[in-house]
């Protein structure tokens, strides 16, 4: 039955991580609840809650109700838990933070991690997308990504940033494939620039809990809005499909908040 229901996911070109999450999940239902019932998923939703955060919870439900579907039972699908959303953003690196840490790379030699913070935050790409860039991309000022739904967004490379990664790459005589790289000349792993940035933010002296990839694509958005209040455009350019998702960047970080506060209240 398992086997037959990863068939059903791949057929529907889900990602690899995510069919592994989804048999993981169903797996562990039928091991505890052989029978799929109403009661026994009820069950199963109160066991999560009990343990897991909202988000993990609604993950675990998801992949429950693709399965409900897979056995055509579609009338007990539950509904997701409500997450309360947070009225700041948490774990944003600050601008300072952001250019101490890219002036810090440069300096030190290390050359193409400061171009990968660079890129992250000047384009505001997911690692995934990041990692996508070729020479040829950095020529023209942009990469289109299709999504598997067959949408496309566009990734503009702003024109200070082609122009000094364009003599980057004229240094190491890199005129075409991708231009982020290991030393073997692959390219490098999203988790490969998660580590590595962790160790660069504890040799700077940078909270590593700001420090990691997808930080940076909160920045420039925050960048984004600060000089450009445009939230529609913001959304077209993160790729979000709603833009209710990109409000959360009219919200000030902790800190923000913090300092805005020490500031002002005096009574």
């Amino acid at each position: 039955m398992i086997n037959r229901y990863k068939t059903f996911l791949m057929r529907q070109e889900l990602a690899a991580n995510t069919i592994r999450s989804y048999v993981w999940t169903v797996t562990d239902f039928l091991e505890k609840y052989p029978e799929v019932t109403r009661e026994n998923l009820l069950a199963y939703k109160g066991s999560l809650m009990e343990h897991h955060k909202p988000q993990t919870v609604n993950l675990r439900l998801q992949a429950i109700n693709k399965y409900l579907e897979y056995m055509k039972k579609d009338r007990l699908k539950m509904s997701f838990v409500k997450v309360q959303q947070k009225n700041f953003l948490e774990n944003v690196i600050s601008n300072a933070d952001y250019r101490f840490l890219k002036t810090s790379l440069k300096n030190g030699g290390h050359t193409s991690w400061y171009f990968v913070v660079w890129f992250l935050t000047a384009t505001g790409a997911r690692v995934s997308e990041l990692l996508q860039i070729k020479a040829e991309h950095v020529q023209q000022g942009y990469l289109d990504i299709y999504s598997k739904g067959g949408k496309m967004r566009r990734l503009y490379i702003p024109k200070r940033l082609r122009t000094e990664a364009m003599q980057w790459l004229g240094k190491r005589r890199i005129e075409s494939g991708y231009i982020f790289l290991n030393r073997f000349g692959e390219r490098i792993t999203a988790r490969g620039i998660a580590q590595q940035l962790k160790l660069f933010a504890e040799r700077y002296g940078i909270n590593t809990a700001v420090v990691y990839p997808h930080s940076f694509r909160h920045r420039f958005a925050k960048n984004f809005l600060e000089r450009y209040n445009d939230l529609a455009l913001l959304a077209d350019l993160m790729g979000h499909e709603s833009i209710e998702t990109t409000r959360i960047y009219l919200r000030r970080t902790a800190t923000e908040q913090q300092t805005i506060v020490d500031k002002i209240v005096n009574w």
